[in-house]
């Protein structure tokens, strides 16, 4: 039998050789940890369905931002949980809202850190929706000046960056032109571009407390089903200011992230949900599958895909596994 001319092999013979080749790398600055951000003091309540992970008070949240800058991750994006929700969303816009304290005291104590914060108003009102709802439908065009509101709100905390997650049309247009008009021209929009209606969002609700009372998301949230449908979303984000758009979730998604990166000539981000997490760790506590191994398979799948910047709750345990 003749000798074989291509032997690919040869290039997995060793990890030094593997490394040497590797086409697809993970580092700790291109992930951001979601924290959950509550009211209280010395609170730091761990979220049954997502281990590891915690509703915490200002107090802790500065703490546990404190250990992602020296773990060397890239950021942290802050979801808040307000005592009082109403049908408004006030607490999302109050300039003394939990988030807005929050940003304030990790730039105090953390200042270096990337701060992003989620721009919506399901964790704000009391149905759950993520916008102003009339007639048990929510009104597109009203909640852009909630969303509006917010952002600033946010930016004149000193958020480094705002994330609009809602899904309204023309919410990217409505807060760019609201931050540009408040002076905070230098702040940039990370836009949930193509955010579907998934099933994995399930342990979210239970950190956020926002699962809606009544319905669901369908009518704003985008159908899993659909793929042309979100290159047009993110086309409509980049045009109405995004600097950064992002595909949520990521890895029942990662034909629409490579899509993106093949079209769009901005930062790609990608949003590796709650179900996604809760899955590996539930499979790892059963002795199922490898829980580092499938961590960080995960997380390469998405760079491989093509995401720059990946939103994870395996932010702290793969930085560690990183650094060594």
């Amino acid at each position: 039998m003749p000798f074989p001319i291509h032997r690919p092999r040869r290039l997995r013979s060793s990890e030094p050789v593997r490394a040497l080749v590797r086409e697809t790398w993970l580092n700790p600055k291109q992930l951001i940890l979601p924290l959950f951000v509550v009211e209280g003091e010395g609170v730091r309540r761990e979220i049954g369905s997502m281990p590891g992970n915690f509703q915490m008070s200002i107090d802790e949240t500065v703490k546990e931002c404190a250990e992602v800058r020296s773990l060397g991750i890239g950021g942290v994006i802050l979801f808040g949980i307000p005592n009082k929700k109403d049908e408004f969303a006030s607490e999302a816009y109050n300039r003394n809202g939990i988030v807005q304290r929050a940003i304030r005291a990790i730039k105090e104590h953390v200042p270096d850190l990337l701060v992003i914060t989620d721009v919506c108003n399901c964790e704000y009102t009391s149905h759950g929706h993520c916008g102003k709802v009339v007639k048990n439908e929510v009104d597109n065009d009203a909640t852009l000046e909630w969303l509006s509101a917010t952002a600033v709100s946010h930016a004149r905390a000193g958020a480094d960056m705002v994330a609009p997650s809602d899904m309204m049309d023309g919410r990217v247009k409505a807060i760019r032109e609201a931050l540009d008009e408040e002076n905070f021209s230098r702040v940039p929009i990370l836009a949930y571009a193509a955010k579907y209606a998934s099933v994995f969002y399930g342990p979210f609700r239970e950190a956020a407390e926002s699962a809606p009372r009544f319905g669901d998301r369908r009518s704003y949230q985008m159908d899993p089903a659909n793929a042309r449908e979100a290159m047009r979303e993110i086309a409509l984000d980049i045009e109405e200011g995004a600097d950064i758009i992002m595909v949520k979730p990521a890895g029942p998604y990662l034909d629409i992230i490579h899509e993106a990166r093949q079209r769009f000539d901005v930062p790609v981000a990608a949003y590796q949900v709650s179900g996604e997490f809760a899955m590996i760790e539930a499979a790892a506590r059963n002795g199922w599958l490898d829980h580092d191994r499938a961590m960080l398979e995960s997380l390469v799948s998405i760079r491989r895909a093509g995401a720059e910047i990946i939103l994870t709750y395996f932010a702290k345990p793969a930085a560690r596994l990183l650094s060594k």
